[in-house]
């Protein structure tokens, strides 16, 4: 087992150094400090003074032998542990209600026996997931808080413990980095943040070899997932549709109409988060209809 903690990249690139080189099979820990790189601890800290270029830090990354160019990378969250606790924040203009919220707040809160104390009378049951997670892009470098192709902040409440996400990979060794653990988040992440916590994520990491995708996909113990990131929110939810509708068609021989049927009577369009400079979908099909995506 191989553990990575210090290193932290604001950027998705190319250019990025490795942390470490491991090999397809190989599970790593990944030590990852809150989105806000805990600038932010007892929440009385003004977020105005925070150093905005700081945010949404990703740890690694991580160098994966074998990953070639247009092969994909499996990765299997095996664990995601968290801090004592977390923070949340409103900022004016930044989320859906941000044009309304006139003093910024943050909000630091205990995580007891699994339950976020949001206050004395309401508890929020924990289900942690990782917000940010990718590659290095095929181009320009991308800022960890902006979601694309390779990944990166997609904010993706699915993509938790159990649960094998599949990346694109656009250089050697992928270059796999990841952080932003969220304790909860509800799909949409509409104030720009979930419970925001520093944590530690196990992940096990195999190569598909001359195995190419175009997008992020995901699975659970239920669910096959398509995930799309576009500036347009139609965009990405036309990109997620039509990239399950072909899935299904390859996997279970259906037609383009046929499929489009299926999809409209067993799928579900769901959104990640409506936040970022990118918004991000998911289309989730039952795995008692489609079993497999490759």
């Amino acid at each position: 087992m191989y553990r990575v903690s210090e290193t932290t990249i604001y950027v998705m690139s190319k250019d990025n150094p490795p942390a470490m080189t491991v090999r397809s099979g190989d599970i790593i820990v990944f030590e990852t400090r809150n989105c806000f790189n805990n600038q932010i601890t007892d929440g009385t800290e003004p977020i105005e003074g925070m150093d905005w270029e700081q945010v949404n830090p990703a740890t690694g990354p991580v160098f994966i032998e074998g990953a070639q160019v247009n092969d994909t990378l499996k990765i299997r969250i095996l664990d995601i542990e968290i801090a004592p606790w977390g923070i949340m924040a409103a900022i004016p203009g930044a989320g859906v209600l941000g044009g309304k919220v006139t003093t910024s707040q943050v909000k630091r809160i205990p995580i007891v026996d699994g339950m976020a104390i949001f206050s004395p009378d309401i508890k929020v049951s924990c289900s942690p997931m990782i917000g940010v997670i990718g590659v290095a892009p095929k181009g320009e470098g991308v800022p960890c808080g902006v979601p694309d192709v390779h990944g990166g902040n997609m904010d993706n409440n699915r993509i938790k413990q159990g649960a094998t996400l599949y990346l694109p990979v656009f250089h050697e060794g992928a270059l796999l980095a990841m952080g932003d653990v969220h304790a909860a988040m509800g799909d949409g992440e509409i104030m720009v943040t979930g419970i925001e916590i520093s944590g530690e994520i196990t992940v096990k990491v195999e190569v598909m070899e001359q195995v190419t995708i175009t997008n992020p996909r995901l699975e659970d113990a239920n669910y096959c997932y398509t995930i799309a990131s576009h500036e347009d929110l139609e965009t990405a939810i036309g990109i997620a549709t039509e990239e399950m509708t072909q899935i299904v068609m390859a996997q279970l021989g259906l037609s383009f109409n046929e499929a489009g049927m299926l999809l409209s009577a067993a799928g579900d369009l769901q959104i990640c988060q409506v936040v970022d400079p990118k918004r991000t979908v998911r289309f989730a099909m039952p795995k008692s209809i489609l079993p497999s995506m490759f």
